[in-house]
């Protein structure tokens, strides 16, 4: 998002806000139709492959569920530009400002502004730097879920008991209680969090999941609305905040999760987070944190090699549930933790713990970074390179800093210790940033991870990081502007003796040497080049 755009896109979020908190005028002078209900998301995720299979792309729907009931499709695009941070707004109630249609008859309104229209006051007036600050809502204290055990009327295995899926709220090492609480540094719980079931749904698996375009597709409506009926005389929701539910087969190859409404409770339109998940992802329990991360609002994350894939990151369950997971003998594949701006959209990370550094900030400084895990960090934890100057440092693009330690019940087979960085424009996907050139498939490599004695440089050139040493409790980076030079360094090399093969090629002068990479072509060996594969790392 250019600065203009974004400046456009702000504005916009700021009249619709105002007009919701009633401060001044009326919504017809401003945009066609202002709506409001309930913003409901739901991203799919497909089922594991073996090595050299294709995989399914993710799926990501996006909707306004009215008063009424009635759903508003929205274009996942659009809604993103016109909500600064969409995904904080995930299971809350919005306004939404929509265009005059476009000029064919089928073309739909298209999305102005969408804001948080749960606030019933309003301080100070709105403007396009306090638009994304205010649509924050922290996720703390009890969360409490319930599974729904519901199998399709003709199929009659039960893979799990009900004690399984009630052990899985334990609050022991590797059950979910346990891992929620310390990836959120204990701001969530899941107490009170039960499973009931198996309840048998009124309808065969034919019924719920059909074909559309050659391809199965689930009603996850009727699945919530049905399995949330069998349960209603059992289940008290009122005091629930999430729906996990677990269907005895596959449903159209994805488990999903996000949020979901139907009559419950004697209620004609009860919405909560929810999550679908087949046998392979209950089975596991990183799938089905992934699926309730979900639930939260957390979007993917992803790598930054490029392709359509977005489950190749594995420094976050919200990517790569799979890869660098710790392995359990009774619930499978372990969650590792989420990455820090994932934290950070969900405010579970303290103040006191984040240090933003603006762009045009010339000082350079030392700065203690503790690992991402530590509940008690007594350092920064979080440290942001924004290159806004504005206001609001997360208006354009930030890259995030975090320190991540291969060790304990969730992180134990990370790749290594090391700083990672992510970059994340208009608070949307964090992207992993690796310094191979080209960047690897999976972010688990040598390029992703910076350790003592690497130097990297933001692909603008107006941020330069260290790593100078590692300490007990994380690492401690160097921070400042590049320094100033009269001529570009002299492109990669590789000397005539040493082979395509090998893993130490040299910079011709003076003599650096840069571990793993190729010759940046397109970059010749200039720091501040465009591509973010083009920022420099030296050892």
């Amino acid at each position: 998002m250019d600065m203009k755009t974004s400046t456009t896109t702000g504005r916009a979020r700021a009249i619709v806000a105002t007009l919701v908190l009633g401060i001044a005028g009326t919504a017809s002078t401003h945009a066609q139709t202002i709506e409001q209900g309930l913003l409901q998301l739901e991203w799919g995720d497909p089922a594991p492959v073996a090595p050299g299979q294709a995989k399914s792309k993710s799926r990501f729907n996006a909707r306004l569920v009215k008063d009424d009931g009635s759903r508003i499709a929205l274009d996942p695009a659009q809604a993103r530009k016109a909500a600064g941070d969409l995904y904080v707004l995930a299971n809350r109630r919005v306004a939404i400002a929509f265009g005059a249609p476009g000029k064919t008859a089928s073309s739909a309104p298209t999305i102005e502004a969408i804001v948080p229209a749960d606030r019933t006051a309003q301080s100070a007036p709105v403007t396009a730097a306090s638009a994304r600050v205010a649509a924050a809502a922290p996720v703390n204290g009890v969360t409490r879920w319930v599974t729904l055990m519901c199998k399709f009327s003709d199929i009659g295995t039960e893979q799990k008991t009900q004690a399984f899926f009630q052990s899985q709220y334990g609050e022991g090492v590797g059950q979910l209680g346990h891992y929620w609480r310390e990836v959120s540094y204990n701001k969530i719980n899941l107490a009170g969090s039960s499973a009931h079931g198996w309840f048998t749904l009124p309808q065969p698996r034919s019924h719920y999941v059909t074909e559309e375009n050659g391809e199965d597709k689930a009603d996850l409506k009727k699945l919530f609305a049905d399995c949330g009926a069998a349960a209603d005389a059992t289940v008290d929701f009122n005091s629930v905040q999430g729906v996990n539910m677990m269907f005895n087969g596959d449903l159209d190859g994805y488990a999903w999760g996000g949020g979901m409404c139907a009559p419950l409770e004697g209620r004609s339109n009860f919405c909560t987070r929810a999550t679908w998940n087949p046998p392979w992802s209950f089975s596991n329990l990183a799938p089905l944190a992934h699926e309730m991360g979900h639930g939260y609002g957390l979007p993917h994350s992803d790598n930054s090699d490029g392709d359509s894939d977005t489950y190749d990151n594995p420094w976050d369950v919200m990517s790569d549930a799979w890869y660098n997971a710790v392995s359990d003998g009774t619930y499978g594949a372990r969650p590792k933790h989420i990455n820090i701006f994932q934290r950070h959209r969900l405010s579970w990370v303290d103040g006191a713990r984040q240090q933003v550094i603006v762009l045009g900030d010339l000082a350079t400084r030392d700065i203690a970074l503790d690992y991402a895990h530590l509940a008690a960090s007594s350092n920064v934890q979080m440290l942001v390179l924004s290159l806004s100057p504005q206001a609001d440092p997360y208006a354009t693009v930030v890259y995030t800093l975090e320190a991540r330690k291969r060790e304990g019940p969730y992180e134990g087979a990370l790749a290594g210790d090391a700083i990672i960085i992510h970059k994340v424009q208009a608070s949307g996907t964090a992207y992993s940033i690796d310094a191979d050139v080209p960047p690897a498939n999976r972010a688990n490599n040598e390029g992703s991870m910076f350790k003592v004695g690497e130097r990297w440089v933001t692909p603008e050139g107006s941020h330069a990081v260290t790593v100078k040493a590692q300490t007990a409790t994380g690492f401690v980076v160097t921070v400042g502007p590049p320094r100033a030079m009269s001529s570009p360094l002299p492109p990669l090399v590789r000397p005539a003796q040493v082979s395509a093969s090998s893993s130490s090629p040299t910079r011709s002068t003076p003599a650096i040497p840069v571990r793993g990479r190729k010759p940046p072509e397109r970059c010749g060996g200039v720091r501040g080049a465009t591509s973010p594969q083009c920022a420099m790392r030296e050892r």
